[in-house]
């Protein structure tokens, strides 16, 4: 009995929301719901999977509007790294501006930070500080498989942006190569946006490094 992984595309801008659940104990965890959660909600009930936790890796309402309605549906409690957290209930200007002041606020009931294991089933993920595009910004390294899950922090051929407020470049640029990179050139980079990649695909090739 494996992992259940599914990508859904979602919200405003066109976001990557992975759906992850154990087949045997059929517990899941939903990274980044950045809105239409009635496909995510979808995805949950055709593979039979309960909701243990809701992970943003970090508070961009791109990220995160589906939130408050994924909790309301499965009770399931939100997750960020704390530094994150205050974002969830106080969008940026940007954010308003972006959605027509329709952003969906929410609150973070767990905090994550550096070390952290989130479990799901049999299937363990450890909570990496990647800051820069925002100040709390995560990575979820899978144990014993070799996949990343990086919000906004790296892309296939890119990285996150830092020109917003709490944006900082250098920590970027210093968080990927001493906790991603490290990870091993065969490790699937699962980004925020995008299509998937490489460690070893962003080391020798991503311009910014």
């Amino acid at each position: 009995m494996g992992l259940i992984q599914k990508c859904l595309i979602v919200g405003l801008l066109q976001a990557n929301c992975y759906v992850l659940g154990d087949e045997e104990t059929r517990e899941a965890v939903v990274i980044d719901p950045g809105g239409d959660e009635d496909q995510i909600l979808q995805v949950l009930h055709q593979h039979r999977l309960q909701l243990k936790l809701i992970i943003d890796t970090h508070g961009h309402f791109d990220h995160v509007d589906a939130n408050q309605p994924l909790k309301e549906a499965t009770g399931a409690p939100i997750a960020i790294h704390p530094l994150d957290a205050p974002m969830l209930s106080r969008p940026s200007q940007e954010a308003l501006f972006f959605t027509g002041n329709r952003v969906r606020r929410s609150q973070a009931d767990v905090l994550l930070n550096e070390g952290d294991i989130v479990s799901f089933g049999k299937f363990r993920l450890k909570v990496l500080h990647t800051p820069g595009h925002t100040p709390g910004g995560i990575s979820l390294v899978m144990e014993n498989q070799p996949l990343v899950f990086v919000g906004d922090t790296l892309f296939a051929g890119s990285i996150g942006r830092t020109d917003f407020p709490g944006g900082d470049f250098k920590a970027l640029i210093n968080g990927v190569r001493q906790k991603l990179f490290p990870l091993g050139d065969h490790y699937v980079v699962y980004p925020g946006h995008g299509p998937a990649t490489t460690i070893g695909q962003e080391r020798k090739y991503n311009p910014f490094f």
